[in-house]
């Protein structure tokens, strides 16, 4: 038997665990509804701030001019901060595995001399 239709509203205003939250952004004085998991809400409110911020600097310019625009400038420039960070951690990933592959080597030797002094 399901819950009668008061209920069920009032569950999905509370934002149980098990359904999505539905959230209210506001990017460049425009209000827009955004379900999301109920534990990610801060996130996605962190992340609509940041995305205004970003918006309204390019807006700001005076440079480009529609909300469309400007979205699409701002995820272009997003996009192309988010490759070149993955490029910077590959290339970190890939040092510290040398690094480690080195200190191990190292290890090894040390532990081999050793070894051949106890004999």
């Amino acid at each position: 038997m399901s819950p009668p239709a008061s209920e069920d509203s009032a569950a999905r205003r509370s934002g149980t665990a098990s359904e999505p939250a539905r959230v209210s952004v506001r990017i460049l004085e425009k209000e827009y509804f955004v379900a999301c998991p109920y534990e990610e809400r801060s996130a996605l409110l962190d992340s609509a701030e940041f995305l205004n911020a970003r918006m309204r600097e390019v807006r700001d310019t005076g440079k480009i001019v529609g909300l469309d625009r400007i979205a699409v400038v701002v995820a272009l420039n997003l996009a192309n901060e988010l490759l070149r960070l993955k490029q910077r951690d590959s290339e970190l990933g890939t040092e510290v595995v040398g690094r480690v592959r080195g200190m191990r080597e190292r290890v090894e030797a040390a532990l081999e001399r050793s070894q051949q002094l106890e004999l």
